[in-house]
This record gives C-alpha cells, sequence and structure tokens, in this order.
C-alpha cells in the first residue's frame, strides 16, 4: 500500500501574483509540460491508483491533519458558506474540515448534478431526508427540491476534489468538467474575491507538471496532509 507522508501538513499556494503576500511554505516543483489526451488519461489512471491505495488508517489521519492545518490558517472563516464532497474513488475525506466548519456557524454544501448536461450547483449536507437523490453516476446528492440550491458564486469557499496537482495550482480532476464549468466566472475577475478554490489532495497526488487547458480553473491552494 502507498504511504501518504506524516509530517505535520501544509497549504501549498501557487506562485503568482500576490503570491508573496499570502501566508504558507513555498512550493516544489517548476515549469509545464503538454500532455496529450493519451498522456492525461494515463497520468489520471496512475494518480487515481495512487489515492486509491492509501490504507484506511492513514487516510482517516491525513484528514485529521489537514483539519488542523486549515484551522490554523483561519478558514473556513466563522459564518461563511463552504462548498465541499461527499469523498468516492480515494478522494480524500473531507469529514473533518466540514466538522470544523460547522463549529465555526458555515453553512456546509455539497455538489448537486443540474438537468444541463455539465451543469452544477451545490445543496446543503444538512438537507432533509426527501431532499435527496442519487445522480446519474450513482452518487447521492441533495438536488431534490430546487429552492434549495445555490449558485457557485453563492459560495466563500470550495473545497475541489482532484486527482492530481501540481505546484502552479494546475488541477487533473476526473475529466468530465464539471467544476472548470462551474466556477468559470473566475476568470472574469482580475483578483481572486470568492469563492476560493482549495483543493484537497495527499501529497503522493502531486505531479511534476500539468499544463492547464483553456477551459482549466486554477487552484487558490491546495491543502494536503504533509509538508
Amino acid at each position: 500500500a502507498v504511504q501518504p507522508a506524516q509530517a505535520g501538513g501544509a497549504i501549498l499556494l501557487p506562485p503568482g501574483p500576490g503570491a508573496r503576500e499570502r501566508a504558507g511554505p513555498a512550493l516544489r516543483g517548476s515549469g509545464s509540460v503538454t500532455f496529450d489526451a493519451d498522456a492525461r488519461r494515463a497520468l489520471r489512471r496512475e494518480y487515481r491508483a495512487r489515492r486509491r491505495a492509501v490504507p484506511a488508517n492513514a487516510r482517516a489521519a491525513a484528514a485529521e491533519r489537514a483539519a488542523r492545518v486549515l484551522a490554523a490558517a483561519g478558514l473556513p472563516k466563522p459564518s461563511t458558506r463552504v462548498a465541499a464532497y461527499l469523498p468516492a474513488d480515494g478522494e480524500f475525506d473531507p469529514a473533518p474540515v466540514l466538522a470544523l466548519a460547522r463549529a465555526r456557524g458555515c453553512r456546509v454544501y455539497v455538489p448537486v448534478l443540474l438537468p444541463l448536461p455539465g451543469r452544477m450547483a451545490f445543496g446543503p449536507l444538512d438537507a432533509p431526508d426527501h431532499a435527496w437523490r442519487v445522480n446519474r453516476y450513482g452518487l447521492r446528492e441533495p438536488g431534490a427540491v430546487p429552492s434549495l440550491l445555490r449558485r457557485p458564486q453563492d459560495l466563500d469557499l470550495a473545497l475541489v476534489p482532484l486527482v492530481a496537482f501540481d505546484a502552479h495550482g494546475h488541477r487533473l480532476g476526473m475529466g468530465a468538467g464539471y467544476y472548470d464549468r462551474a466556477f468559470a466566472f473566475l476568470r472574469q475577475r482580475g483578483a481572486w474575491r470568492r469563492p476560493r478554490l482549495l483543493g484537497l489532495a495527499f501529497d503522493l497526488q502531486q505531479a511534476p507538471a500539468i499544463e492547464a487547458a483553456e477551459w482549466d480553473r486554477p487552484l487558490w491552494g491546495v491543502l494536503t496532509e504533509a509538508r
């Protein structure tokens, strides 16, 4: 089994405008390479296998460490709207981070697939039972009551799952593009406002370099269990 690093935890912030003013450790890695479609599929297979191989005890410990790091960074801010996800396929478990968010009076939301193909909104994690349904991928989501849904623009912090990431905040997801489309409006802004897109990942999911496609939305940072 693949073991994640055992150090204390870190929020990795990609270089860019304002990077020196943002608190956080320096990033490893540099440069960019071009991946064709076949290479991206191979990369996705490799890193999905890596995250699935993390044993349960290491997975739980990593999630707890990451929550402590986020709390020390002052996030999430009290009484804000925080989006996360219900983990599948070996994804990093956000449960301890969400417990922290609820303790700070935050409203917590998870993704909901909309009828329009490729589109996504967010529903409350504490939605009543009748608001939950199973989506086209067999995942549960609180999307049966449209009045409970929130737009991506309504969020303050979005905790984003990923398959792989690099030191520049580039993210490799599952390939469906839901997150890129949901947060496409961010590319029209001259500076980060909201929501901040914070990837959750094991340190072993960091790739040497991932080229960003035109439609890819960069992450504000990546929260891992290791420095």
